[in-house]
Parts: structure tokens; C-alpha cells; sequence
């Protein structure tokens, strides 16, 4: 089955009963949060999964809703098959990729240092992650789908914006004044989180009116408020990132809007910067007199024990979540420690080391391909669709910029995660499918205007891996068929 022929899902199913204007002509009226029970149910699951808000309270905690979500999810989606896409996600080259990632990962477990290490961390964590991303993914049939998905991980950063503001405490830690005792994410974290989060908010500033724009205008100066008040010098340079790919790859908002956008997430920061903030941040361009470069346990020899372990364990590495093992039973660092003394088991600090010492070199390269390819393929997505979209209706204006701040998203993670251990978390497997859907809904609205007389696009083409591959689109009781063909391209080519 085709990566296309959900709309054949969605002319069978009752919120398509009306033909391609029921579908796609959604473009004829604004877009809004889709509220069928699955939708629901994962606005919610994305929310708890994201923001973690349930942590705050211990009696809820203690059911691990997150899970619970998920199974109620799979088995409502089992039982009602209609509210999910036909298309076959493991056709697009970003489900693949998260596919490959989870064989890869239980083949570490089996070949790794620590069988019963890396078996459990994927039957407690990443199970759970991997099914939450399909979930998303098999559950965007449409631009709207897509839509109400992105409100949910803005929301879940207003949350957490919102708790680091006026709920979590600050301590003096190496000098400076930062977030602490958080039971959500630690300061570093946050910068992952949140420099995903914030292209995503504009993504929605750039299609909603109204209160709702006030409301997004608020999440953006909480997430900047946020960036201060945790100190991540990661962070920071994440926020640097997306601030350049806002004013380098965004297309379809007037230059003029970005460097006011860009100018007011900079007061906020510089506003809400605790004291010792900068001095803080310019040690970044002293990176040899700081700790991460001196120490046994700082960043550069974490890294470069790392890299060893990979060498060491090329194929399978040392298991899934099992670097921390390494470090206290393998690691170089074991004669250096005085007798008996105190060893520190220390994470890899950097989700490129980790996938790379975790799951070897194809990992490694797995995992960059999915965060690289997730930078440019929506770029290239972009150079094939109607120019008219950027002032279309709220729909094509909708993709036609999920195009730009998707990759500016992905800029974001890519930075970020470079200085914190993220490579089995869920923001890079909720923006696979974010990107997957993002494939689907384009050409369910290309096919829809097509169909009703308006306008055409160039072929919008998911690879899958380096390969292209060839769509057909089949509704049968629309009466319509149509096409696209092969097309060789890899999901780097802009």
C-alpha cells in the first residue's frame, strides 16, 4: 500500500464521506484540532510525554500514565482502523530509519556488554518511544491531523515553560544562577525540548489569528524566559541556531516579521537572563579553560572514550543504554582511579557518541542520517510546491511553512543534542513523524486541489532511504487516479 493512498482512508471513513472537498477542502475553511477519541487521546499522550507535567503529581505518577496512554491508543486504533491513515509509513524514509534504529537496538542488546541492561531499557523506555512516534505517524491523514499534533508539542512547551518560570527553584551552581531539583528534564535537557519547540511556535504564530496568537506569543517569550533561567551554554547555542535558520531558511514570512519575531525572543531572554547569565555563556569561547575539556569526566575525554568504544564494538556497539556500564567497567579511565577509590559512570553527554558507542557505526550513521535528512528533506518538499500556498488558504499556508520551521526545528535538535544524551528520547521520533505526515498531508491536499480545479505542484516525492519510489493514489469511490513518478532522490537533495 502507497504512501498516498490514505486518502483513500480518508474518502472511506466518516470525516470524508463528503468527497475531496470533506478531505482536502478543509483549505475552504480554518484548520482546527481534530477531537476524535484517538486524536484525543494522543493530544494528550503528547503532552505528558513532552512537558512530563504528571511528574508533579506523585499519585499520578505512580500509573505511569504515558504508558497506559499508549496502550489504550494501540488498541483504540486496532479496534477502529478508519481514524488512521492507509498509507504505508514504513515507505517513507523517515519511519524506515526509526525502524532500522529499533532492530539495530535489540541487536545491540543481544551482542552489547550488558544484555539484561539494554533489554530493559528498551522494554521500560524505548518501547514506549518507538510506538508513541508510529502512533503519530499512522495517525496523520491530513493537514488537520498534522496540525492538531504540533498544537500538542507547543502546548506541552508551555507547560513545561510554565513550571520552570514559577514552579522550579533556582541554585548557584559553578558560579551562575540556574534551574534546579527539576523532576522533569535537567537544565540541559530543557534546551532540547525547547529549541524544537520554539520554531514549532511560530510554525502556529504563522497561521493562527486572534487570542490564539496572543496565547503563542506567550509560549514563545516563556520559552525564551525558560533558555535564561537554565543556563545551558548548549542551550543557548541552540537558541543561536534557530534564530539563524529563522532569518536564513524561512520562506513565506517577510523578512521584516522574522527580525521582530527574532528581536522579541532575544528581549525575553536578556530580560529573563538570572544574574551571572553572560559571564556564563562567554566561556563558550573559552573552551580550553573550562572543565568539560580538563577533566576525565568532562565533555572532550567522555567523547573521545566514546569514539574508542565504538571502534571497539563497531557493528553492534556496546548496547543500547549501556555507555554508563562501559565507563564503570570497561572504561580507560578504571586505572587512573586510586585503589578503591571512587569512579564516576558517566553518560556520553552527546546523542551523535551515544548512538555511535551504543549502537556502533550503523547507528551512528543511522541516527545522523534521520537528523540530517530531516533538516533538508523538508526544504526540498518545499521547492516543489505552488508558490501560490504562501498565500493561500489557512491549510496551504500551513504546510507551505511546516516546510520551513520543521527544518528550523530539526537545526534545533541537531545543535542541542550534540550536548546532552537524547538519542533515544522522543523529540527526534515525534518530529520523524511529524516529518512522515508532513509528506502524507502535502499530497492529500495536492491530490484534493488537483481534484477541485486548484493548481498544480511539482512531484512531492518521499525517498525512501537514498532510493526513490514510485506513489499511486487509488479512490475508487471519488472515482479519481492519479500518479507520481519515480523520482531519485535522496532526502539531502535541497
Amino acid at each position: 500500500m502507497t504512501a498516498v493512498s490514505g486518502a483513500s482512508s480518508l474518502v472511506g471513513s466518516r470525516v470524508a464521506t463528503g468527497g475531496w472537498e470533506a478531505v482536502v477542502g478543509i483549505g475552504e475553511r480554518p484548520l482546527t484540532i481534530v477531537r476524535d477519541p484517538l486524536r484525543v487521546v494522543l493530544f494528550i499522550l503528547t503532552v505528558i510525554t513532552i512537558s512530563r507535567v504528571h511528574q508533579h503529581y506523585p499519585v499520578l505518577a505512580k500509573f505511569r500514565p504515558a504508558v497506559l496512554l499508549v496502550i489504550a491508543s494501540v488498541a483504540y486504533a486496532y479496534l477502529n482502523p478508519r481514524y488512521l491513515t492507509r498509507a504505508n509509513v514504513l515507505r517513507l524514509w523517515p519511519m524506515r530509519l526509526v525502524t532500522a534504529l529499533a532492530v539495530l537496538s535489540c541487536c545491540s542488546a543481544a551482542f552489547g556488554i550488558s544484555l539484561g541492561g539494554a533489554a530493559s531499557f528498551i522494554l521500560d523506555s524505548y518501547a514506549k518511544t518507538l510506538a508513541f512516534g508510529f502512533l503519530i505517524a499512522v495517525s496523520i491523514r491530513h493537514v488537520r491531523d498534522l496540525f492538531t499534533f504540533v498544537w500538542a508539542y507547543v502546548a506541552s512547551c508551555g507547560i513545561l515553560s510554565f513550571f520552570s518560570i514559577f514552579v522550579f527553584g533556582m541554585t548557584w551552581q559553578n558560579n551562575t544562577m540556574r534551574l534546579d531539583n527539576m523532576y522533569t528534564y535537567d537544565a540541559n535537557d530543557l534546551g532540547v525540548v525547547l529549541m524544537v519547540g520554539l520554531p514549532l511556535t511560530l510554525l502556529l504564530l504563522s497561521v493562527e489569528r486572534g487570542g490564539k496568537r496572543l496565547l503563542l506569543l506567550l509560549v514563545l517569550v516563556a520559552i525564551s524566559v525558560t533558555m535564561a533561567r537554565s543556563g545551558s551554554r548548549g542551550g543557548f547555542l541552540g537558541f543561536v541556531a534557530d534564530g539563524a535558520a529563522l532569518l536564513i531558511m524561512v520562506k513565506g514570512v517577510s523578512m521584516a516579521k522574522r527580525l521582530l519575531v527574532a528581536a522579541a525572543a532575544i528581549t525575553a531572554l536578556v530580560l529573563g537572563a538570572p544574574p551571572r547569565y553572560w559571564e556564563q555563556m562567554r566561556t563558550i569561547l573559552s573552551p580550553k579553560d573550562d572543565y568539560n575539556y580538563t577533566q576525565v569526566d568532562g565533555r572532550k575525554a567522555v567523547t573521545e572514550r566514546g569514539i574508542a568504544y565504538m571502534r571497539e564494538y563497531p557493528v553492534f556497539g556496546l548496547g543500547i543504554d549501556n555507555f554508563a556500564k562501559a565507563e564503570c567497567t570497561i572504561s580507560p579511565k578504571l586505572a587512573l582511579r586510586r585503589f578503591n577509590g571512587p569512579i564516576k559512570c558517566s553518560a556520553p553527554h552527546n546523542s551523535y557518541v551515544e548512538a555511535g558507542a551504543e549502537l556502533g557505526v550503523p547507528g551512528f550513521l543511522i541516527f545522523s542520517s534521520l537528523v540530517l535528512g530531516a533538516i533538508f528533506a523538508p526544504l526540498r518538499i518545499r521547492k516543489r510546491l505552488p508558490k501560490s500556498w504562501r498565500t493561500g488558504t489557512q491549510s496551504q499556508r500551513f504546510l507551505y511553512s511546516a516546510t520551513s520551521f520543521f527544518a528550523v526545528a530539526m537545526v534545533g535538535f541537531a545543535v542541542t543534542s550534540f550536548f546532552v544524551s537524547f538519542a533515544w528520547m522522543d523529540p527526534i521520533y515525534l518530529m520523524a513523524a511529524f516529518l512522515t505526515g508532513l509528506y502524507v498531508a502535502t499530497r492529500v491536499q495536492i491530490e484534493g486541489s488537483s481534484h477541485t480545479g486548484g493548481g498544480h505542484a511539482s512531484q512531492i516525492v518521499a525517498p525512501s532511504g537514498v532510493a526513490g519510489w514510485r506513489v499511486r493514489l487509488s479512490a475508487a469511490r471519488s472515482g479519481f487516479r492519479a500518479s507520481v513518478l519515480d523520482h531519485n532522490l535522496s532526502p539531502f537533495s535541497v
